[in-house]
């Protein structure tokens, strides 16, 4: 099995941690369903600002919102206006489904409104090479 890219939210900022709350992360779910991330997803988070890597479970708050709210134990690892990648990741069976796979990445302003969606492609199977390219996506 090999673990790969599935959705991403790159530069979406935090808008909110409270530390009284079971655990997870809370996102608009509008930009959930652009991304492809589901409630209860565990997702990778990583803060560009500090550095700080951990994993928990979406929540959804209210749509159209733009929110990104760490909460409990996860609210520890961030500040207000941190910038954060986020991932879900799904298994493959083995690298030639990676030909099939073109994850999606949203970008974010600083207001975390949707910047532009992107696929990352795998191409090459023809040749049984593996090449990348990234093609942008309508919002």
């Amino acid at each position: 099995m090999l673990q790969i890219l599935r959705a991403k939210l790159h530069g979406i900022h935090v808008t909110g941690c409270v530390l009284d709350y079971h655990g997870s992360i809370t996102l608009d779910p509008e930009q959930c369903a652009l991304a492809g991330i589901y409630p209860l997803e565990f997702v990778n988070i990583w803060n560009k600002n500090s550095g700080q890597r951990i994993s928990t479970y979406v929540i959804y708050g209210e749509a159209g919102s733009r929110c990104c709210i760490l909460n409990g134990a996860a609210a520890r690892t961030c500040q207000p206006d941190d910038e954060l990648i986020i991932t879900a990741v799904e298994y493959v069976n083995g690298p030639r489904e990676l030909y099939s796979r073109k994850p999606v990445v949203l970008t974010f302003d600083a207001g975390n409104a949707v910047r532009e969606r992107l696929r990352y492609v795998v191409g090459g199977e023809e040749r049984g090479e593996f090449n990348f390219s990234v093609a942008e996506e309508p919002l």
